[in-house]
C-alpha cells in the first residue's frame, strides 16, 4: 500500500532538504545536504522521527528552528529493504521514479533519486 513522502526545503540551522517517509504513526526522516537531483548520490544524515503533520506543513518550525517549504511530495512504496539499502518506488515527483537510501559500513548515508530529468 502506498504511503506519503515529502521533501521539505529547510533553512535552519543551514539550508538543506528533509526527506520524510510516512510510517505507521511518524515520518522517518533524513537531512539531505544538497538540492535533490537525479542519478547522483546525495550525502544525508538520519534525523529523529518527525510528526506526520510535517508531510503537509509549510511555515515556521517551533522552537525558533527556521522555516520549511514543501519542495516535492507524493507517494512511495518500499520495493526492497535488505541489509543497509532501502529501495523505493516514487510517484508524484517529476525528476525521479525511484530512490535508494544506502548506509555504508562507515555509517555514512547517501540518498540517490533515480530518474531521467533534472529539476
Amino acid at each position: 500500500m502506498p504511503r506519503r513522502f515529502a521533501i521539505l526545503k529547510h533553512d535552519h540551522p543551514f539550508l538543506h532538504w528533509d526527506l520524510l517517509l510516512e510510517e505507521e504513526t511518524t515520518a522517518r526522516a533524513w537531512r539531505l545536504l544538497r538540492t535533490p537531483c537525479p542519478n547522483e548520490p546525495i550525502a544525508a544524515e538520519p534525523l529523529s522521527a518527525h510528526r506526520l503533520f510535517y508531510l503537509d506543513y509549510e511555515g515556521p518550525v517551533s522552537g525558533d528552528r527556521g522555516h520549511v517549504t514543501r519542495a516535492f511530495a507524493g507517494e512511495y512504496m518500499v520495493e526492497s529493504s535488505m541489509n543497509d539499502v532501502i529501495r523505493l518506488q516514487l510517484s508524484g515527483i517529476e525528476f525521479a521514479s525511484s530512490a535508494m537510501i544506502q548506509t555504508l559500513s562507515d555509517g555514512r548515508v547517501f540518498v540517490t533519486f533515480i530518474g531521467e530529468r533534472g529539476i
